[in-house]
Order: C-alpha cells, then structure tokens, then sequence
C-alpha cells in the first residue's frame, strides 16, 4: 500500500513537472514569435553596447551595487498584487487634451503631462515627446493592470508632426509597442539608451530615424540638446533578455531653457553629479510612485525623490510616475501627498497639473490639489 501511495505522488509529481514545461515552453516560443516583446540588440546595435564602460560584457551594470527585487521579497506581495482590489479614482480623472492637439511653434516652453511618466515638450517650435505609454495596459498581453479611468481618451491618432520621441528604457509602461506603432510615421526620430534601438527596427523604424545614446552622451535636435545620463533601475521585456539594453535620465537643453526628466530608478549618487554637470535646471521631472519596500534600490521612495530632485538642481519639481496605473500596493495618491508634504517642509516649489494640461514654464502654475475630488471621504 505505502508504495502504492509513493508511486501515485511520483506520478502526479512528473505531471506537474510536466505541466510546467509545457508551460514554460509556449511561454518562450511566444515571447520569440509576438513582435510586442521587442528583439535582442545584434550586430551594430551590439557593437555598441560591448563598447560602453557600463556593460561588463554580458549586460548593463549600475554605477553601485543595486538589487531589483529577489522572488522572495516579492512572493509576500503576489496575492495583495494579483487578487486584492488596487487603489484607483473614485471617478473618470479630469483631462484638457484638446490642448495639445495643434501644432503651437514659438520659443516658449510647454510641458504636457499625459499620464504616468508620458509628456509632451514643446521647446524652441519642436514638439517632444517622452516615454508615450498612451494605450490601456502596460504589459504584452491585455490582461492584469488598466490605465485608470479618464474623462477623455488620450487623443494618440490625433497627435502629429512630432519632431521626437525619448525612450527611458524598455519597460511596457514606458516602452509600449500599440503607441510606437501609432506614432512612428508622424515621428521624425527617436532617442534611446543603448539597445533599444533594437526595439524600434523590430517596429519598423529606419535605423536613420534612430539615435542611441550612452550616459553623458549627446545629440543635437537643431539647437536643443539632448543628453543621456545616469538612472539607477534595469530593464528587460521577455523571460531571457534582463539587462540587455541600457536605461536612463535624460537632459533636454535649449538656449533658454533647462529640463531633467529622471527615468525610473532608485536613489543614488548619479543626482549629484548630474546636477553638478548639467545643473540647475529649470524643471526636474521626478520618478515618484511604484514604489516598495520589496525594491528599494529601482524606485525612490517620495522623499527621495524630492531630495533627488534638489540634488540635481531643480529650481521646480514635478511628481511623475503616478496618476496613471496601480503598479504597486501603496494607494493611488500617496506619491503625490508625500512629495507635496517634502516640499513644504524643505520650502522648495512643484507643480503638479491636471492630466492634458498644457502648462507653460516661468508662468504661473496651477496650484489645485486636483486629485482630492478623486478620493474616498475615509481618505482624506
């Protein structure tokens, strides 16, 4: 009887085993096959990359020692993550998208804020954009995490004669493959860290079109500066490629004007130098939200950021990378509450506009705590 009972758990052990590699292996066909999951950086693009001080020869390294969060830091957030209800809108969030519809060439600058970490620039007549995450879902399948609820739709097909896109890194709320799709035809060119270029031609973007930067390297959009720099995070799109292209900050520099826009990433020293390289800035574009105490080292914590922000120089700061999707398991406000209070207390200035408003530097700023309408009575 006993080694009945032994060999029916052999038996149901190897069907799970089984299972699992059945599994694993359409997973890893599907990741090969599914144009959303990008391709590897070969030839030139590779090239590249074996010649950057920041790769040690198999992929991207931070500047200090940096962990992205070990399955068993993560395992006790699985079930809050995938099952309880996330933090969201008690409503469709306000939005002024019509604002930015037509094309406004002068020598002012005016900052958008999409959503999330997406903006559109407009600085010296040219039109920027940063990080289009645009669509619904930030993942290669439409399936978990949604865009949270707006009053109107980000209006992706009818933005046109945009003279850039900037790429932070190749993570789906950053790098997402419908808006590249979307805009690679009213797009002049493309700026990216090292790698992930690779990306774009896979999308069918002429390599042309394409610009790869290493930290502190630069390009010229006429007489704008565009300048890569140090961010503390990873990257990785499929099962097999962690690390492979390169992540980063970025510096865009006009005559008159002077934008940080941070990327994803932990704090660390790079703020410092950079605002010792390149500062003061005008305005700082801060990472703030995702965070968790499960991955300390690849997102800051709010008042990291602000003190971040103060690092690199920033004479106004602005919150981003919240207002859009529930990624981690703190509510949807708190990034923007606890940045607000950091301000505050170390008397410094921010601005935080509604989603779609066009907001032009040096000029008054909205001052509406907007995201309070949004919440529950028990929240605030």
């Amino acid at each position: 009887m006993a080694k009945k009972k032994v060999n029916t758990i052999i038996r149901y052990a190897l069907f799970l085993i089984l299972i699992i590699l059945v599994f694993g292996t359409i997973a890893y066909s599907y990741t090969k096959v599914a144009p959303q999951f990008g391709e590897r950086p070969e030839g030139d693009y590779l090239s590249r990359i074996n010649n950057s001080p920041n790769y040690d020869g198999n992929q991207f390294i931070n500047l200090i020692e940096t962990s992205t969060g070990s399955l068993w830091d993560v395992l006790p957030l699985l079930p809050e993550l995938l099952f309880s209800e996330q933090s969201a809108p008690t409503k469709p969030l306000e939005t002024h998208f019509e604002t930015i519809l037509a094309k406004k060439a002068d020598s002012l600058c005016h900052i958008t804020w999409l959503g999330h970490s997406a903006f559109l620039i407009e600085l010296e007549g040219k039109r920027i954009l940063i990080d289009p995450m645009l669509t619904e879902n930030p993942s290669p399948l439409p399936i978990g995490t949604k865009r949270f609820p707006y009053e109107s739709p980000i209006p992706i097909e009818k933005l046109n004669d945009i003279d850039a896109i900037i790429l932070s890194h190749d993570h789906y709320d950053h790098l997402d493959y419908p808006s590249i799709l979307q805009l690679k035809e009213v797009t002049k060119h493309f700026y990216a860290p090292l790698g992930v270029g690779a990306h774009l031609s896979a999308w069918g973007i002429p390599a042309s079109k394409i610009t790869e930067l290493d930290w502190w390297e630069e390009a010229k959009l006429n007489s704008i500066e565009i300048i890569a720099s140090p961010s503390r995070h990873f990257s990785g799109r499929g099962l097999t490629d962690r690390n492979k292209t390169q992540w980063a900050s970025w510096i865009i520099k006009s005559e008159n004007t002077s934008i940080y826009f941070s990327g994803d990433g932990g704090y660390g020293p790079h703020f410092k130098e950079i605002g010792k390289r390149h500062g003061p800035f005008d305005l700082a574009l801060m990472e703030c939200g995702q965070y968790n105490d499960a991955w300390p080292d690849i997102h800051m914590l709010p008042e990291q950021s602000v003190t971040a922000g103060k690092e690199v120089k920033g004479k106004i700061l602005m919150p981003i990378h919240w207002g859009a999707f529930s990624l981690s398991t703190h509510s949807w406000t708190e990034p923007v509450t606890r940045f607000k209070k950091e301000i505050e207390q170390l008397n410094m200035t921010m601005i935080h506009p509604v989603i779609g408003q066009r907001v032009q530097l040096g000029k008054d700023y909205p001052k509406e705590e907007w995201w309070l309408k949004y919440m529950d009575e028990s929240s605030h």
